[in-house]
């Protein structure tokens, strides 16, 4: 597939510009992973639904690089003491996550009989999403000081802005859907397999943790709001399903190592 290679080589080119070009600015740099479950919400199952909320969990891994604005690097001291160089740092960050999806709730439960109840349970789903962005952490405690201190805890909340590569894939057990047998009227030609581009807005909190002089250890969670209704592969018409008007959106729970570049 060329897109994630167009996310790849988009990410070197923007991480070889942190170094090459923003290091005459006096900034330091960071990298890191981050891992952990993505809970996906969309037209797939209830909302506000405890099992769908739970059943439509899938994973999400990445690499992050940071701008720390507080640090020099080339020189080993600190930047001139500024609220922002002291309570600011800037994420760039390439991702993928991946969740299978199916109907859960009050609609498939196995009391439920009939036509229709069979065919929301026959539904199956997956989206895959790369996405490439930058998000502004705002750390309310100082900086330096966590720096400077082993053991110490640095809470921030972020807000940015990412652009994605979607690849949705939505079947049925009982045969092809846009069928009488397969599909219920709600998804008629309100589904497809073929991917897209969407821009999103991510939102987080979160907290460090001074591991050593070097690293931190990271944990996060964050929320992710896509422009676009089709990131899990349905759509059904939302004039006459208000249920299902919302757009696609999810929730990771990230796990992260950083390392300190000197």
């Amino acid at each position: 597939m060329q897109m994630p290679k167009f996310f790849i080589k988009s990410l070197i080119l923007l991480f070889g510009f942190s170094n090459s070009t923003l290091a005459q600015f006096g900034f330091s740099h960071e990298i890191g992973v981050i891992a952990g479950p993505v809970a996906f919400q969309s037209d797939y199952g209830e909302r506000s639904d405890i099992s769908t909320n739970t059943g439509n969990t899938g994973y999400g891994i990445g690499i992050i690089h940071y701008l720390n604005f507080s640090y020099k690097a080339e020189c080993n001291c600190y930047t001139p003491e500024t609220y922002f160089n002291d309570h600011f740092k800037l994420r760039s960050e390439l991702s993928y996550n991946k969740t299978e999806l199916q109907h859960f709730g009050k609609w498939v439960d196995n009391s439920r009989t009939g036509l229709i109840a069979d065919q929301l349970r026959a539904m199956r789903g997956s989206t895959a999403v790369t996405n490439i962005g930058m998000q502004l952490e705002f750390f309310p405690l100082s900086i330096r000081d966590f720096t400077a201190t082993i053991g110490s805890f640095a809470p921030f909340v972020s807000l940015g802005g990412q652009f994605s590569f979607y690849d949705p894939e939505a079947y049925s057990t009982l045969g092809p859907l846009n069928t009488p047998i397969s599909t219920p009227i709600k998804y008629y030609n309100a589904t497809t397999n073929q991917g897209g581009t969407v821009w999103s807005i991510v939102g987080g909190a979160g907290t460090r943790y001074k591991l050593n002089e070097l690293s931190d250890l990271m944990i996060d969670l964050r929320f992710q709001y896509y422009f676009s209704n089709w990131v899990d592969g349905l759509n059904p018409d939302p004039a006459r399903y208000p249920e299902n008007k919302s757009n696609d959106w999810n929730v990771w729970l990230n796990f992260g190592y950083i390392y300190y570049l000197n």
